[in-house]
């Protein structure tokens, strides 16, 4: 018995030590990546372009679309949702797969904004750490605007106001909810879903996006059987 116990506490102590190690990495990737350019330097550059939209200059079609399927408890944790990471884990276990992410907006502007594509974990840790530097000097809505201006929409359409004018020829602000769920669904996977793509695939993804909204009371049942 007292073999086990120790055993255990020997355990606990190399789960604390290895974690320890791995978060330093992250903090150590981190650091070096805003030796580059510092994160206020690469935000303000973003904001200060011509046709970066505001996040009063969208429908709110286009805003709760995002969020529903994004991050429909965004206004609600911290930089890191524990809660979706958890529900994540457990989803891509029972399914044997890579199915569900558990990064909140604020980690993917991180991705877009600090770090390039590529995966890997010590990326992800990274992540944290400059996700918490971003809700430190930025607010919720600031951090959703950079969001949607720094996304890729695919067909060569980068940020919401290039993909309105592009697909709708018309303002974000403009976009009805057929639009908007169609637009919200892209990012994920732009090489699947943009609507120039693969039409159906695109459809199949805006109306798992009408779902959320629906499912999180951003619009009636009768808004959502509207869409065909």
């Amino acid at each position: 018995m007292k073999f086990i116990k120790k055993l255990f506490i020997a355990l606990i102590i190399l789960m604390l030590l290895v974690t320890s190690v791995i978060f330093l990495i992250g903090h150590s990737h981190y650091s070096k990546t805003l030796k580059e350019k510092p994160l206020l330097t690469r935000i303000d550059e973003i904001t200060s372009k011509e046709n970066f939209v505001r996040f009063e200059d969208m429908s709110s079609y286009y805003r709760n679309a995002v969020i529903s399927v994004e991050d429909h408890r965004y206004y609600d944790h911290g930089p890191v949702d524990f809660i979706a990471i958890g529900r994540a884990i457990f989803t891509n276990i029972k399914n044997g797969k890579l199915q569900e992410g558990g990064s909140t907006i604020t980690q993917q502007v991180a991705k877009n904004v600090i770090f390039n594509q590529e995966t890997s974990w010590v990326r992800k840790i990274a992540e944290i750490f400059a996700a918490y530097d971003l809700e430190k000097n930025y607010t919720k809505r600031e951090i959703f605007e950079i969001y949607v201006n720094t996304s890729y929409f695919g067909d060569g359409y980068y940020g919401i106001h290039d993909a309105s004018y592009g697909y709708y020829n018309k303002s974000p602000k403009d976009l009805n909810l057929d639009e908007s769920s169609m637009l919200a669904g892209v990012p994920n996977a732009p090489s699947v879903y943009a609507p120039t793509v693969n039409p159906d695939l695109a459809k199949k993804r805006q109306y798992h996006v009408l779902n959320t909204m629906l499912q999180y009371g951003y619009i009636t049942k009768d808004e959502s059987l509207s869409i065909k």
